[in-house]
């Protein structure tokens, strides 16, 4: 594949993509995904490009191959035994339960609940299985938003990989690594707006604001499900500290606001606090991989006090990109699963890659307008990959 062909988060333009746009991109993320070894590069642009992964369907084959998931090596189905048994699980029901306006507006209470509990499952079933992993409140939103698009032990393997890479340093034992992330925030704002910077300064407002923002990825502080996908499927294809420097484009975007409040930090934490509902998300993505590309963290890491403080997310980044170029392809890997079990008879049909649990759901739930995509994607998971999606192209 050609790289004039690819589209660069540089050159993104303004507005939905067209119709023959979108056809090209599935082409291109299609012929990406079926290459062996798979073309995680391609993939990466095309989570950066505008539009993102477009939809559900394609974030449950794109996704598993940014975080290098085998998705015919699934973790088994969470266990219920797990739930009382942990040292976490009141806290984390209490944050489920909290979660409610995470779901699709006009689902249904029983629902609701089936998500709920399997939402309980998921995350219990990573810590338990990773006792070295604190929970941290707002862990639950990144879970939810995996378990939205995909199947209850998809999502397990997606934040598994999730929780040992990018958000590590958000479940030590202690704030410290997070607090030193978000120190980040204010060198970038220097860099690129002194006037900004210095105001902030005086008015002591610190970062604290974008806390929610960076342990959640945006999830627990938007409302539109649309854009908090767009979102994940820019930080999945992008390095650990991505969050940061969206904070920094969103901040950067709202100056004039930040500007004209009275120098305080009561008003201005108040006004960084409160996300409006109609920001150019597609902008501030540009904004974000641009400011990433021209203030290396390597340059920031003096200024952000980071020198003797050693990230394990930012340290195993390189190593972790350089494993996932090297995937197979879901065809091959379906084969090779294929050729190890011992008989159809015996084991009973392959699994496809989401399993069949979402036809259960779907089974549960029933088909509702209701639902919207939610609907679709629990339907639509149980599908295989080429012949749905190459019918999208025509």
């Amino acid at each position: 594949m050609s790289r004039s062909r690819r589209q660069s988060p540089g050159c993104v333009a303004r507005g939905e993509l067209l119709g023959s746009q979108k056809k090209e991109k599935r082409l291109l993320i299609h012929q990406a995904l079926t290459k062996d070894p798979v073309d995680v590069e391609s993939l990466r642009e095309a989570a950066l490009s505008q539009g993102g992964l477009l939809t559900d369907e394609i974030r449950r084959k794109v996704w598993p191959k940014l975080l290098g998931v085998n998705v015919y090596s699934l973790p088994p189905k969470p266990g219920r035994e797990v739930r009382h048994n942990h040292k976490d699980y009141n806290q984390v029901l209490l944050d489920v339960h909290r979660s409610s306006r995470r779901f699709p507006p006009g689902m249904r209470s029983d629902q609701r609940q089936v998500l709920q509990q399997q939402l309980t499952d998921v995350i219990l079933h990573v810590l338990k299985a990773h006792p070295e992993l604190h929970y941290y409140q707002g862990y639950h939103d990144i879970a939810v938003t995996l378990l939205l698009v995909s199947s209850e032990r998809m999502a397990v393997a997606l934040l598994e990989r999730l929780s040992t890479l990018h958000l590590r340093d958000f479940m030590d034992p202690t704030m410290d690594s997070t607090k030193h992330i978000l120190n980040y925030l204010m060198p970038i704002l220097q860099r690129e707006s002194p006037r900004l910077h210095d105001f902030m300064q005086r008015a002591e407002v610190g970062t604290i604001f974008a806390l929610s923002w960076l342990i959640t990825w945006y999830g627990h502080v938007l409302s539109d499900f649309h854009h908090i996908l767009r979102l994940y499927d820019f930080f999945l294809a992008s390095h650990p500290l991505m969050a940061v420097y969206f904070a920094a484009a969103i901040v950067l975007y709202r100056e004039e606001e930040v500007l004209a409040c009275d120098c305080d930090m009561p008003s201005v934490h108040q006004l960084l606090s409160q996300i409006p509902p109609d920001l150019p998300y597609e902008t501030l993505v540009v904004r974000a991989h641009q400011l990433f590309q021209r203030l290396p963290h390597t340059e920031l890491a003096k200024q952000a006090a980071l020198q003797h403080h050693k990230s394990i997310a930012i340290g195993s980044f390189l190593a972790f990109q350089q494993a996932a170029s090297c995937q197979r392809p879901d065809t091959v890997l379906r084969q090779q699963q294929e050729h190890l079990a011992p008989s159809r008879a015996e084991t009973g049909p392959l699994l496809p890659p989401a399993e069949h649990s979402p036809l259960v759901k779907a089974a549960v739930w029933g088909i509702t307008a209701t639902l919207g995509a939610a609907a679709l994607a629990v339907t639509q998971t149980a599908l295989e990959w080429a012949p749905e999606f190459l019918l999208q192209l025509f």
